[in-house]
């Protein structure tokens, strides 16, 4: 093997010339200087492929016993190595940052996520220099480095199209390029995507068959395939975090036909079900027990009958949406196998960033943003039931009952957001790497986490910790290698200490035991929380019961006193401390601490901004408002958008239709309501106006709506019902056109192009504003639930 000669401790690796002769004749006999060559990693540095879902519960996969059916996980579980006792944070931001840097959530900024950021060092969401990425250390010491899919990283102040995109993948995150998304969750038939910081449309519309995983995969086996054509000798890190299965749980009707009837008898019965499967399968131990349903659970026997089909076809569409990701994740495997470099790819199969979502409320939805408003009781069993064909298709933007979550954790308690417990934060995961792992289809039980992938690919790759990048010194990873339960079963677990804490929910696991405390249900949110001190621990042995089913905290105190203090360690040493479970002062930036883009009651936008956040956006809910801009309008009449902001799931648009003003307010893709000019805003240059005068007293009042050329009244209308909290999750505001799903179907996103010449647009709110009538928390469950 050659020696490598270069000083990969500082990086980048500093360009170090060797003096010798300097001739004054390049065609001198002794002119002579070493070869140019690329920089690579160490000889035998393998390719890296690390795939993460979203929101994947130990259970769901048939790779770990669940119902859905994931062929590509099964093939790789075979080839490589299952891991049974893998740890994830039980939220997405702080796993993926987590994943990405080596280092604990807190340790990087990411307690929470980026929406409930504050000023303390461990939610701030801004990752020190001190932590350079994985992909930046990869990058320089020689890889080709890419990401495709979700990006949740990324402060929220720092997403508009300005930046700065120090956070950014193809930022300060190390990769190269970047296809994907921006937060927490996207419209997967119609998603707002950026190709490195520069926003992008898709490339089809969903009539035409698109759907954003098939999107990311062509992307990323195109990027490997033009990597091996021009670079076949450097090695790749590829990171593919689709985005899926988070909700909205959209797939192709087809997929999820191929589930019907399945889940009829409801989720504890296919509970018990994958419970008995996981042990024939043996991804859990044979004396394992199955951890009761809470309380805060409804059992399938008591959910409403005429409710019942309405909860079969959710999880039947979750399981063809999960079965139909796996499929493409396959398609990224067969492209790596036909290029002949599958067995030399380190191939990390994460299934799930935490457990399975809860975010869906006991009843399911068909758009979730009707429960994000308050607004649920509009969706009725006759609804939902009139809906049962539309589900997880482009009409719907819908997410699961609690309880398919719940079962689809089994055999653990809990889900998503609780991090206490392991239906929270453990996650099946596969590693398949034929050229470093000697027995594979075995089943690994030492404890690991995410925060070990890191070291164990540098490891890999024969690559030290960098201690210095960029000139900046750097704090050591906080993981563990893997790589040595690669190829030993029985070999004694290296991660044998590792905290857990989010809003409040918190344990700690110490050589096989834990010590937990559940301090908030994800979707209870009425009622005080109790005080950090009266919280209930519990204490499980982990040696003996692998689902944490037997409590011990009344047999072994002196046990659970150990632990809990050495919890309190941990979150010292982590920047776990001030525990934060606070709602609505983590939701408003200046109580928080964190930036906002937001100033004053009035915002000012020009022609060709757009992709605009609602956190970067003055809000206009439940209060009056007005919306003037100043336009050109050409010889041949005007069309198109002046202002829009959200889509067809909720949201507004003032606009021109064949030369008439037009104000159009979309109730959650059920009521739209619209006003028309009763004349054409002539030729030349006009100020137009709307103005919404809102009832008031209480939240998602109607209103009154007036149009206005300049200053003369041309028309009036009324909205009778609003949004009160959020119009969506994904789409945007933009000016002289509308991307994404639009809010009305008048125009196309190609035809709401302004037709003539915008020179500016403002919008002003009103003195009288309703938000005093918002629940504090309500506010905070809404973060919550995006993410």
């Amino acid at each position: 093997m050659t020696e490598d000669r270069h000083s990969r401790g500082i990086l980048p690796i500093p360009d170090r010339v060797a003096p010798g002769l300097t001739t004054y004749d390049a065609k001198d006999p002794d002119t002579a200087f070493a070869k140019v060559e690329p920089l690579l990693p160490p000889a035998g540095a393998p390719n890296v492929l690390v795939v993460l879902l979203d929101d994947v519960g130990f259970g769901a996969s048939s790779a770990f016993g669940g119902p859905c059916r994931t062929p590509t996980a099964d093939r790789l579980a075979q080839g490589g190595l299952r891991y049974n006792r893998f740890h994830t944070t039980a939220l997405c931001a702080p796993t993926r940052q987590a994943l990405l840097t080596g280092r604990n959530h807190h340790s990087v900024g990411m307690g929470s996520i980026t929406e409930t950021a504050t000023s303390a060092p461990g939610n701030s969401s801004v990752r020190s220099n001190t932590k350079a990425p994985l992909a930046t250390t990869l990058k320089l010491n020689g890889y080709s480095t890419a990401q495709f899919g979700k990006c949740h990283e990324v402060p929220v102040w720092q997403t508009s199209p300005m930046g700065p995109f120090d956070a950014w993948p193809t930022g300060g995150g190390g990769f190269e390029t970047f296809y994907g998304f921006i937060g927490g969750e996207n419209n997967q038939w119609d998603p707002a995507l950026y190709s490195g910081t520069t926003p992008i449309e898709p490339p089809a519309t969903a009539e035409e068959g698109y759907h954003l995983t098939e999107d990311l995969t062509d992307h990323a086996i195109g990027w490997v395939r033009q990597q091996k054509a021009l670079m076949p000798d450097k090695p790749f890190f590829v990171y593919f975090a689709p985005g899926a299965t988070h909700a909205p749980h959209h797939v192709p009707k087809e997929w999820a036909d191929r589930y019907r009837g399945e889940f009829d008898d409801g989720w504890d019965a296919l509970r018990d079900r994958t419970f008995a499967r996981q042990k024939e399968l043996g991804v859990i131990p044979e004396d394992s027990d199955l951890t009761p349903r809470h309380s805060e659970i409804t059992a399938w026997d008591d959910m409403p009958d005429e409710l019942k089909p309405v909860l079969a076809r959710q999880m039947e569409v979750y399981a063809g949406f999960l079965e139909h990701t796996d499929h493409h994740v396959g398609r990224l495997i067969d492209a790596l196998a036909d290029l002949e470099v599958l067995d030399d790819t380190i191939v990390y199969y994460i299934i799930g960033d935490n457990g399975a979502s809860a975010e869906g409320t006991m009843n399911g939805a068909f758009n979730e943003l009707a429960n994000f408003n308050g607004m649920a009781a509009l969706e009725t069993p006759e609804f939902m039931l009139s809906k049962l064909d539309s589900f997880g298709g482009p009409d719907s933007y819908n997410h699961y009952s609690v309880g398919w979550a719940w079962a689809n954790n089994t055999p653990f308690q809990w889900t998503k957001q609780v991090a206490s417990h392991w239906g929270g934060t453990r996650n099946g995961t596969i590693v398949h790497w034929p050229y470093g792992i000697e027995q594979p289809g075995g089943v690994r039980s030492q404890f690991t986490h995410v925060i070990d992938l890191a070291p164990t690919i540098l490891e890999a790759a024969g690559l030290p910790e960098p201690t210095l990048v960029n000139g900046v010194l750097q704090s050591p990873m906080e993981g563990t290698s893997m790589l040595y339960s690669f190829n030993d079963e029985d070999a004694t677990e290296r991660h044998d200490v590792q905290y857990f804490e989010m809003f409040g929910n918190r344990g700690i696991y110490h050589k096989g035991w834990s010590a937990v405390t559940k301090h908030r249900t994800p979707w209870v949110m009425v009622g005080a929380l109790p005080p950090f001190d009266d919280d209930v621990w519990e204490l499980y042995d982990g040696n003996s019961d692998y689902s944490q089913a037997r409590n011990l905290a009344e047999d072994d105190p002196q046990m659970l006193a150990k632990l809990q203090r050495l919890w309190l360690i941990e979150a010292t040493k982590y920047d776990v401390l001030p525990i934060d479970d606070r709602g609505a002062e983590r939701f408003e930036p200046g109580v928080a601490g964190r930036p906002t883009l937001i100033r004053g009651n009035s915002q000012l936008f020009f022609a060709g901004m757009g992709r605009l956040s609602e956190n970067s956006v003055v809000s206009i809910k439940n209060k009056s408002f007005s919306v003037t801009a100043e336009v050109d309008v050409p010889a041949t009449g005007a069309n198109g958008v002046i202002i829009a902001q959200g889509g067809r799931f909720g949201g507004w648009s003032f606009y021109v239709k064949n030369g008439h003003l037009k104000f159009a307010y979309n109730v959650l893709g059920i009521h739209e309501f619209v006003t028309e000019s009763d004349q054409s805003v002539p030729e030349g240059t006009h100020q137009v106006r709307m103005e919404f005068a809102y009832d008031g007293g209480g939240l998602a009042k109607g209103g009154a709506v007036t149009l206005y050329c300049d200053g003369n009244p041309v028309g009036v209308g009324r909205v009778e019902a609003t949004q009160a909290m959020i119009f969506s999750a994904d789409e945007t505001t933009d000016i002289g056109y509308e991307s994404g799903t639009t809010v009305t179907r008048d125009y196309t996103p190609v035809s709401s192009r302004f037709t003539g010449r915008i020179n500016w647009v403002q919008i002003d709110i009103g003195d009288d504003d309703n938000d005093h009538f918002i629940d504090p928390d309500e506010r905070f469950r809404i973060a919550m639930a995006r993410q």
